[in-house]
């Protein structure tokens, strides 16, 4: 895959991230939603489970992706603290868009993104894949369903009378 669909899904998030952090509390806690922090947390998570995932193949290693650790609410209270919060999440993010990008990009070759990859995906308690898949359809998860949904997932945190900017 082309990675420049995947930097561009980075940005778009990142941008809302930007907007929705810079309008006001980014711990504010519609019902039943997840806060600004907590989705920068959890897309933090995928993203170092995609980054680990896709080195481990890299190195020639067996492996498998297994998204449940991003879902689990300790874990992602745990990567705010860690990170201080809403600036060192959004730095953290933009970190690891640049490792994911530049892997998902020219640091491996067709036969490496070809590897089939036992994979695991849950999304609000439903199992939404539970099968091997090659690693470039993992970068191609992220960048056409899982980044855009927590872009509008961000979006929505927004009051309805806040612009967004992007940087496209």
């Amino acid at each position: 895959m082309e990675s420049a669909q995947l930097e561009a899904a980075y940005r778009s998030l990142l941008d809302a991230a930007a907007t929705v952090t810079g309008s006001g509390d980014a711990s504010a806690q519609p019902p039943g939603e997840w806060t600004a922090d907590q989705i920068l947390a959890h897309v933090s998570l995928v993203t170092a489970t995609t980054i680990a995932t896709a080195s481990a193949v890299a190195s020639g290693v067996n492996t498998a992706y297994d998204n449940r650790i991003a879902l689990d609410t300790w874990t992602i209270d745990r990567v705010i603290t860690l990170a201080g919060g809403t600036a060192g999440l959004l730095d953290r993010l933009r970190c690891q868009a640049d490792a994911l990008c530049a892997l998902a990009g020219a640091a491996l070759s067709e036969t490496e993104l070809d590897t089939m990859v036992p994979t695991r995906l849950l999304s609000n308690g439903s199992c939404l894949v539970d099968q091997i898949v090659p690693l470039r359809d993992l970068f191609a998860g992220l960048a056409e369903s899982e980044l855009p949904g927590h872009t509008r997932q961000l979006q929505a945190l927004l009051p309805a009378d806040a612009p967004l900017t992007t940087t496209v």
